[in-house]
């Protein structure tokens, strides 16, 4: 069975959202870790939104179409699949930018709070709209997308600094 087109919008805005805060995330914080320059900090984040943006969508629009093969339901490309794909590439660039949007304004330091505190709680945002037809666990929602982004954000400032002890 076909899922709903509201099934599409949610699932792709919420599967790109919550990928580019977190992705995004850890990587400018280990960037950032490093040492690296504000300039060579926000192209990182740049590169990673529209390339990461562009695999997502192409992503999307692929696993829908082979999921409609698998079913037997559509043997080619959807007008769906390309929608599905697009939500999602939207979803990621627009919030990539969320914690990318620091660094182009305040100095690193001052950015890199900035970011985490910004990208974490729009994580944990996230979590609690994301479960919009149960009340019950919305703050658990909510605090799961929280600790998913602190340990992409250990990882990336772990990374970071391990490898500017290296280059």
């Amino acid at each position: 069975m076909r899922k709903s087109l509201a099934e599409l919008f949610v699932r792709n805005i919420s599967f790109g959202v919550e990928d580019s805060i977190v992705s995004t995330m850890g990587l400018l914080a280990g960037i950032a870790a490093s040492g690296a320059s504000r300039t060579t900090i926000v192209l990182t984040g740049v590169v990673l939104i529209f390339v990461e943006g562009f695999s997502m969508g192409i992503g999307s629009l692929l696993t829908e179409h082979s999921v409609a093969e698998f079913r037997g339901t559509e043997d080619h490309v959807s007008r769906r699949d390309v929608l599905g794909g697009g939500i999602m590439l939207g979803a990621y660039i627009t919030a990539g930018l969320l914690p990318l949007l620091p660094y182009v304004f305040f100095p690193v330091r001052a950015a890199f709070w900035v970011s985490v505190v910004l990208s974490l709680l729009g994580l944990f945002l996230l979590g609690v709209l994301g479960v919009t037809k149960s009340n019950t666990h919305r703050l658990r929602h909510g605090l799961e997308m929280l600790i998913v982004g602190g340990i992409a954000l250990a990882v990336g400032l772990v990374i970071g600094r391990v490898m500017h002890g290296l280059v």
